[in-house]
C-alpha cells in the first residue's frame, strides 16, 4: 500500500468540526519528546485543549518528558480512541509543534482548561507546573467524516485551519 497525493481540499469549517471531535475522542494523549540525545521519549498522560488546539497538562518537573522540553521544546501529540476496532472505520489526530512550562495568565488558564475538562481537579491546591503544546500543524484522519484511507494536513493559523494537503492510501 502507498500513500499519494490527491488535489481534494477540505474548508476551514469542516477541518475544526472534524478536528473538535478527534480532540474530545479520548481524556489520554500521547506526547512524543526528544531527549538531549537526540532519543525519542514517549509518555501518555491526561490532557485539556484550548479552542486553538492547544494541549494543557500537568506534570512534574522531573519527568523524563519535562527534562526533555527544557532541551528541546520540539514535541508531537497523538489523540485517539483506543477501543477502535482493526478493518472498521478509524479515526485519530496528530500534532506537531512546540511544549514548555506555562507561567503568569497563561499558566492560570492552562489550569482552568484543565480543570473544566476535570472536575475533580483541584485548580487552586495543584503545585505542579502546567505545560502547554502550541500546534503548528496537524493531521486528521478520520474515515468516517473525511473519506476511507484519508489524511488530511492542516496548519493551525489566528484565524482557524489552513488545509495544507490530503493524502490517500492507494
Amino acid at each position: 500500500m502507498t500513500v499519494e497525493r490527491r488535489s481534494r481540499r477540505f474548508s476551514s469549517a469542516v477541518l475544526e468540526r472534524v478536528a473538535r471531535r478527534l480532540m474530545n475522542a479520548s481524556p489520554l494523549c500521547a506526547l512524543a519528546t526528544v531527549s538531549a540525545g537526540r532519543r525519542a521519549h514517549i509518555n501518555h498522560m491526561y490532557f485539556a485543549w484550548s479552542e486553538r488546539f492547544e494541549v494543557v497538562w500537568i506534570s512534574d518537573p522531573d519527568s523524563l518528558h519535562s527534562r526533555n522540553l527544557v532541551k528541546s521544546a520540539s514535541a508531537a501529540v497523538t489523540v485517539y480512541a483506543s477501543n477502535q476496532v482493526w478493518g472498521r472505520p478509524d479515526r485519530g489526530i496528530q500534532l506537531f509543534g512546540r511544549a514548555g512550562v506555562s507561567a503568569g495568565r497563561a499558566a492560570q488558564e492552562a489550569r482552568r482548561l484543565y480543570g473544566r475538562r476535570f472536575r475533580d481537579y483541584d485548580v487552586e491546591g495543584d503545585s505542579l507546573p502546567v505545560y502547554r503544546f502550541q500546534p503548528r500543524s496537524l493531521k486528521l484522519f478520520d474515515e468516517r467524516s473525511l473519506a476511507p484511507g484519508t489524511l488530511v494536513t492542516a496548519r493551525v493559523t489566528p484565524e482557524g485551519l489552513a488545509w495544507s494537503k490530503t493524502e490517500v492510501w492507494a
